[in-house]
């Protein structure tokens, strides 16, 4: 028997594996993975037709059809929404993969009235988070090599000022790694990992003439490739990882400073549950978002 076989968790069961921005790209390749290991799997996504495309793919891969759930995380109504329909399809969700993610071309704001990118790839998972932390097992996010943000947690919407799209990228990469460091913490018996994929060839960001500069200057690797750590974390005995840690290459990596002080992590968490209207401390209890001002219309970039 190969280590990798005796690292991973007991698989007697089938396991229930939530993998959200599943319509295409790490998420889909993921969803794959997974599905031919056996899990039972629940995509969700944006567009209506990509995700049916998604679960065909799942389908023919696995011969199992996987339960899809739509859902827009710049609209915070679509992610409440999809928490109560995860809850009442199941009772335990072993393993919640947080993989959607966006990047904002121009400044844009979201109905809810925060920056595209910190609610999509930020705000909109830590709600969905917090909304099945009873129910979930472990939690994988998705995170980048691009976090060194500038994250003011007093400020969820201060990449707006002289607005930069990897700027607001890279602080919301930030707090992603920061998010599941403070969700250890408070939730000792949910698992929490990040990692960062690699530069991957996928869909995503494929507008932005910095991506395409970045993309050119560094090796790609297939969608396949860079859902290898997503899988690893999500498969392995999790008293073989490192509880909180974030991750590259399917190993615990080092994070800028930036993503590992517990100070910030802990203040992001509270005006986090402050923005979205959770309770600190509470996963069922829902209270009315601070005010943003009024969202503005504005060109944006696509949602994982």
């Amino acid at each position: 028997m190969t280590e990798e076989k005796e690292s991973t968790e007991d698989r007697s069961t089938r396991r229930l594996v939530v993998v959200t921005g599943a319509s295409s790209g790490i998420g889909l390749a993921a969803a794959v993975a997974l599905a031919r290991r056996g899990d039972r799997l629940a995509l969700v996504g944006r567009d209506p037709d990509r995700l049916r495309s998604a679960g065909e793919e799942v389908h023919e891969a696995a011969g199992e059809r996987p339960e899809l759930f739509q859902a827009d995380f710049a609209v915070l109504d679509d992610v409440r929404g999809l928490a109560e329909r995860l809850r009442a399809a199941y009772e335990r969700i072993d393993v919640l993969a947080n993989n959607a993610g966006a990047i904002a071309l121009r400044p844009a704001r979201t109905v809810d009235g925060f920056e595209l990118t910190i609610q999509a790839n930020h705000l909109a998972p830590f709600l969905l988070s917090n909304l099945l932390a009873d129910r979930i097992g472990r939690m994988v996010v998705t995170a980048s090599r691009v976090h060194r943000g500038d994250l003011n947690p007093d400020d969820l919407n201060a990449a707006l000022n002289r607005y930069r799209s990897m700027r607001a990228y890279a602080t919301s990469k930030q707090a992603n790694i920061l998010f599941a460091a403070e969700a250890a913490r408070r939730w000792p018996d949910v698992p929490a990992y990040s990692f960062h994929p690699g530069v991957v060839r996928t869909r995503f960001g494929s507008d932005s003439p910095v991506h395409g500069i970045y993309s050119r200057l560094m090796p790609l690797r297939s969608p396949e490739q860079g859902a290898e750590t997503l899988i690893w974390l999500a498969t392995q005995d999790p008293a073989r990882l490192t509880n909180g840690a974030y991750h590259h290459n399917r190993q615990p990596h080092r994070a800028h400073r930036t993503a590992t002080d517990p100070t910030l992590a802990a203040r992001l968490w509270e005006a986090s549950a402050r923005a979205v209207g959770i309770t600190p401390g509470s996963s069922d209890q829902v209270d009315a978002p601070d005010p943003v001002t009024a969202p503005a219309e504005s060109d944006q970039g696509s949602l994982g």
